[in-house]
């Protein structure tokens, strides 16, 4: 058995769980996911927690045992405490602003970058450089923090950029003049 996937989830007090063939729904106080399982595999609630199970022993139903487990377990972690990224923005006048449902970037370049949060996304941010992306849903919140570092991402030369909070960005030398 897959050792990820043999694992129980327990569900917190605030979570509801529910299962309707293939589809699973979960909600809690920041919100509701759904997530349609992979084949192969399938899902039950006994009492407090929630097991997976797969339906053969091939290296696919092994593979989706594992993930299936994984993608519920962070709906639950999602709908309980929500998951967090953290960009910095690096650069003489790089900088950036939410306006409405907007994350406004300027980034160097000729004309202003606005990207369009999705559904159930908190941006906040703080010092006009410091990006703080919020949300029930790990793959979202991943998603959202690549497309706003991929505008700009941070160079080696002189290190302007966007970046992940913590990042470490190898400097290059510059040409030397002889």
């Amino acid at each position: 058995m897959s050792r990820i996937g043999k694992q129980p989830i327990a569900i917190p007090p605030k979570v509801k769980v529910e299962v309707k063939g293939r589809n699973v729904l979960v909600e809690g106080p920041k919100g509701k996911l759904n997530l349609e399982l992979p084949r192969q595999t399938s899902l039950k609630v006994e009492g407090p927690n929630i097991l997976v199970s797969r339906s053969g022993n091939g290296a696919e139903a092994k593979a989706m045992h594992g993930l299936s487990r994984a993608l519920v377990n962070n709906m639950v972690k999602g709908v309980t405490d929500g998951f967090v990224k953290k960009l910095e923005i690096q650069g003489v006048g790089f900088k950036a602003a939410v306006v409405g449902k907007q994350v406004n970037l300027t980034l160097g370049y000729s004309h202003p970058i606005n990207y369009n949060i999705p559904d159930q996304i908190k941006v906040t941010v703080e010092e006009n450089t410091k990006l703080t992306i919020e949300g029930p849903d790990k793959m979202v919140v991943g998603q959202v923090a690549a497309e706003i570092r991929g505008f700009y991402p941070p160079e080696p030369y002189k290190g302007k950029g966007v970046r992940y909070a913590g990042e470490h960005v190898q400097r290059k030398e510059g040409k030397t003049v002889q």
